[in-house]
């Protein structure tokens, strides 16, 4: 509730998910208008992917001093997310597999040139392994109990879900605690795994995140706030939005001159052929960014 009487919700924090908006909304249970910015363009592109793939390096290295250059790696999860991971970890020398069920994400994943399999087939060999589906229990006590000696587990997508840590909590296996945010989790035979952060998101636990990301986030949830508040009346109903389009491109341009970067601009002739005004914005309401 803030001044005026007027309820509103925005709704965006790193590894969050709009899922349970939606589903208050479908069940008629939503109270307030919502406004998604988890899933507006900036978000979705410079904190997701961009912000991603250079904390997934930070965090590992903070953590575990790995060398990166030919360690097996899988990626679970081919979003904007696991795109950021994928790209750097290659970049980096490592061998990266991906696994995916959205099969558009899945095809990009290979014209991109890693290798989509399923986590079964390469759990064995893996060094690393890393989820970034948003989902829950994508790495199961079933996995962990066929990995390798030294396999090191952490999780770059949704909160503390994708990795079933409470499966490992039981009286066979040791838990050894060997620096802030690491832990060794030891089988009766030796075998030991190196767990990050218990399973929290690892960019947030053990790595920095950039203030320039910061500040793009934080810019579109301002203006999401401002947009609810300001509306007329009947506007947004008690229902989940997503940033109109105008707002998501006027956070990009604000964050331009950090570059001095110049945007070129349409002609009027231009602007007529296209069907759109010079001014933006220059994308319909439902495109979510290039490459999702």
């Amino acid at each position: 509730m803030i001044s005026g009487g007027v309820s509103i919700a925005v709704l965006t924090w790193k590894g969050g998910s709009p899922t349970w908006l939606y589903q208050l909304s479908k069940a008629g249970k939503l109270c307030v208008p919502a406004m998604n910015v988890n899933d507006s363009v900036t978000k979705q592109k410079f904190d997701n992917l961009y912000c991603c793939r250079e904390s997934i390096l930070d965090g590992l290295k903070r953590t575990t001093d790995v060398m990166f250059g030919g360690k097996q790696v899988v990626v679970c999860g081919y979003g904007e997310v696991g795109k950021g991971c994928s790209a750097a970890l290659k970049a980096m020398g490592s061998i990266v597999y991906v696994t995916e069920i959205d099969p558009i994400c899945a095809l990009q994943a290979c014209m991109d040139g890693f290798r989509l399999v399923k986590l079964n087939e390469v759990i064995r060999q893996v060094d690393i392994v890393i989820t970034c589906t948003g989902n829950k229990n994508v790495v199961v006590r079933e996995y962990m109990d066929r990995m390798k000696n030294g396999c090191i587990v952490c999780n770059m997508g949704h909160s503390n879900t994708e990795i079933d840590v409470a499966s490992l909590r039981t009286p066979e296996l040791t838990w050894e605690r060997v620096r802030s945010q690491v832990d060794h989790v030891i089988w009766p035979d030796g075998k030991r795994i190196v767990l990050l952060a218990e399973g929290r998101l690892l960019n947030l636990s053990c790595s920095t995140v950039p203030t320039f990301v910061l500040s793009i986030t934080a810019t579109t949830q301002a203006l999401a706030l401002i947009e609810l508040y300001n509306a007329p009346e009947g506007r947004y109903k008690q229902d989940v939005y997503l940033l109109p389009k105008k707002m998501d491109e006027y956070v990009a341009s604000l964050h331009l001159p950090t570059f001095d970067a110049h945007l070129t601009e349409l002609s009027d002739e231009q602007a007529k052929y296209l069907g759109l005004n010079k001014n933006g914005p220059f994308k319909p309401n439902y495109y979510r960014s290039a490459s999702a």
